[in-house]
C-alpha cells in the first residue's frame, strides 16, 4: 500500500474574512411621515430644476420652441409615449395567451411604430405619422407647401 503524502503549509498571515453587516430593515412610516417625506421631496425637486434645468439635448429645437398647449409639444408627445407603452405591453400580453387574441401580434406592431415615430418626431422635428394623439384617434391634414414664385408640375 502505498504511503500517504501529508502537506505542511504556513498560514501565519491568514486572518478570518470579515463578516458583512446585514442591513436592518427600516420601520414602516406613517401616514404623516409619509406625507411629510413626500413634500420635502417635492421642495428638493423643484429647487434643483431651478439651479439646474434640464438642458434637452436630444430634443429638436422646433418641439422645445412649441408651448405646452400645443398639440405637438414636448409635454403631449411624451404623454402619448408613455400611453402607447402602457398599451403595448397589454397587446404583448393578450399575444402571448394559451388562445391568442386575434389581431393582438398587428396592433403591438402598430403600436411599436407609432411609439418609434413620436420618438423620431422629438429627435427630428418632422412627424411622419398618418396618426396623431395619445390613442391614434386624429388623421393629420398633409398639406403641400411650395415657395412663392415656383412652378408646380400641374400649371
Amino acid at each position: 500500500m502505498p504511503k500517504k503524502i501529508v502537506a505542511k503549509t504556513q498560514n501565519d498571515g491568514w486572518e478570518e474574512p470579515v463578516k458583512k453587516k446585514v442591513r436592518k430593515r427600516r420601520k414602516p412610516m406613517t401616514e404623516e411621515q409619509r406625507a411629510a417625506a413626500a413634500e420635502r421631496l417635492a421642495i428638493a425637486r423643484e429647487k434643483r430644476l431651478a439651479n439646474n434645468p434640464p438642458k434637452y439635448k436630444n430634443v429638436h429645437p422646433s418641439v422645445l420652441a412649441k408651448p405646452d398647449d400645443d398639440t405637438f409639444s414636448l409635454k403631449n408627445v411624451r404623454q402619448w409615449i408613455k400611453t402607447q407603452k402602457e398599451l403595448l405591453k397589454k397587446h404583448r400580453g393578450d399575444a402571448r395567451m394559451k388562445k391568442p387574441i386575434k389581431g393582438a401580434i398587428a396592433k403591438a406592431a402598430s403600436t411599436e411604430g407609432y411609439i418609434r415615430h413620436c420618438e423620431s418626431y422629438l429627435r427630428d422635428g418632422s412627424w411622419i405619422d398618418n396618426f396623431y394623439g395619445e390613442f391614434q384617434e386624429s388623421k393629420v391634414e398633409w398639406v403641400s407647401i411650395t415657395p412663392k414664385g415656383s412652378k408646380t408640375s400641374n400649371e
